[in-house]
């Protein structure tokens, strides 16, 4: 047995009001896990991630190097957490690290445009890093894609960034 993931998203955002009210009723987890190793050193971000939590979801903000030790420890089998990262790369480090993410995928939420990004949804922008580290992802066997909110279709993230000439 080891941890079962409900969901684990790419957002730039990570946890909001659309992840803690929309995704958690959907996914039903048991625990926000943020993971990021910037957001772990800076005090102030910690803190509003920790209170921006749902009643039904403690959250925690978390090292990659942390959340691939805990998914290997049976201590943390019954954790049913939503995992929340900022980049596309960091997610491929995870998996690298050894945590399984085929059986769900990845869900690309959101992804501010910044310069040398290229636009590819509403909220969703991408450079040659992120379409490297979804294709490692994908030659991993994990299925990446672009989905905002539970209701809307999943849509598959390397198509949409070769459609804009990303490849």
């Amino acid at each position: 047995m080891t941890m079962t993931i409900k969901l684990a998203r790419v957002d730039n955002r990570l946890l909001h009001g659309q992840v803690a009210t929309v995704w958690t009723k959907t996914v039903r987890p048991n625990r926000i896990l943020v993971v990021s190793d910037d957001v772990a050193q800076d005090q102030l971000r910690k803190t509003l991630i920790v209170q921006a939590a749902p009643a039904e979801a403690k959250a925690n903000v978390i090292t990659l190097a942390k959340m691939a030790q805990i998914y290997q420890d049976a201590r943390f089998d019954g954790f049913q957490p939503i995992i929340l990262m900022e980049t596309l790369p960091e997610m491929a480090s995870l998996v690298d690290q050894g945590v399984d993410l085929t059986a769900i995928g990845v869900n690309v939420g959101n992804l501010a445009y910044t310069a040398g990004k290229t636009l590819l949804t509403a909220s969703l922008s991408a450079d040659e890093a992120d379409v490297a580290a979804a294709k490692k992802l994908v030659a991993a066997g994990v299925d990446v894609y672009a989905q905002t909110v539970p209701t809307d279709r999943k849509q598959d993230f390397l198509k949409l960034a070769a459609k804009k000439g990303l490849s």
